[in-house]
């Protein structure tokens, strides 16, 4: 039995050299040995298939198509031959995997040691970065402390020519009134042809310099009552004094708060005795004061010079006082 088996497999070796032959012997002279190539084929492969049914081997792939054509042939080895190259290409493009090293200690210290050098950088440029601003802040301190204080020089040197311009005010408009009005002892009197109420009236006199006009006695009344009529004349207008009753109803006072001694209310004519008819007073010119609270100031008329009460924002002509 061994020695059959002997005898076979030395029979496979010569029929497999004697096929690889054929094969390149069908490579070289394929043009005129077709038909020979093609019977050889056939009876090699008839051998084998004897040889494997002896030996009891299960038959191939190759034993399933003996007869198969050169085309065939051909084309199971340029498959063969494509899954060689593509195997070589995949093992060449891919390179086999190599296990990664397991870190130690000293790779996770030198890590830890350069994240605290990045961070210890990171705060190095912080804090330069807050002494630049600080810097800034206190330039900026120091130069709005500087418009701070530009500022109130300002104010003070502003308020300082307010002050001056408002003397020079009052002190042109007393030698204004001195010169164009009428000068009466250590007083005098200057008209005004403007309207306003009687507190508008007080202030721009205030602001000249004066104050409206306060007659301290009958004879300063009486040379008042004549500078009017000779301005106004030949008309009759009403002009603010500084008299009123504001703060009690028949409590007359000067705006300097001083009490008014003497008054000269006008008053309605009276019917005079004898057997003539007289006439009844005028409904326009009653006596003085009748206003009550509706009418609290005062003001002179120009032509007889008599006072009359009036409500204080009736807008009249006014004459402002002026020390000398």
């Amino acid at each position: 039995m061994r020695v059959a088996w002997l005898l076979g497999a030395l029979v496979v070796l010569q029929l497999l050299s004697f096929g690889q032959g054929a094969r390149g012997a069908e490579r070289e002279w394929e043009g005129g040995w077709g038909g020979a190539l093609e019977e050889e084929r056939e009876r090699e492969a008839l051998m084998l298939k004897h040889l494997q049914e002896a030996m009891g081997l299960p038959l191939g792939r190759g034993d399933e198509s003996p007869a198969g054509t050169p085309e065939d042939t051909g084309t199971l080895e340029a498959e063969e031959d494509g899954q060689g190259e593509e195997e070589e290409v995949e093992a060449t493009a891919t390179p086999s995997p190599r296990p990664s090293p397991s870190p130690t200690p000293e790779d996770a210290i030198t890590y830890i040691l350069g994240r605290l050098a990045g961070l210890d950088a990171g705060l190095h440029q912080l804090h330069v970065r807050l002494h630049v601003l600080d810097t800034r802040v206190a330039e900026l301190t120091r130069g709005l402390r500087q418009l701070r204080e530009a500022a109130g020089d300002t104010r003070d040197a502003v308020q300082a020519l307010q002050e001056a311009q408002g003397r020079a005010e009052r002190l042109h408009g007393r030698l204004e009134g001195c010169l164009k009005g009428l000068r009466l002892g250590h007083k005098c009197f200057l008209l005004s042809r403007d309207f306003e109420a009687q507190a508008a009236a007080q202030a721009r006199c205030t602001a000249r310099g004066g104050s409206l006009a306060q007659p301290a006695d009958r004879q300063q009344m009486e040379a008042l009552s004549r500078y009017l009529r000779t301005a106004l004349a030949p008309y009759n207008w009403p002009v603010w004094l500084g008299v009123h009753d504001r703060r009690a109803e028949g409590l007359y006072l000067f705006e300097n708060g001083q009490r008014v001694s003497f008054f000269a209310w006008h008053r309605a004519p009276r019917p005079e005795p004898g057997p003539a008819p007289s006439f009844p007073p005028h409904p326009l010119s009653p006596d003085q004061p009748n206003g009550g609270a509706l009418e609290n100031c005062v003001a002179q008329a120009s032509d007889d010079g008599s006072w009359w009460d009036h409500d204080c924002e009736r807008r009249l002509y006014y004459v402002c006082e002026f020390p000398f």
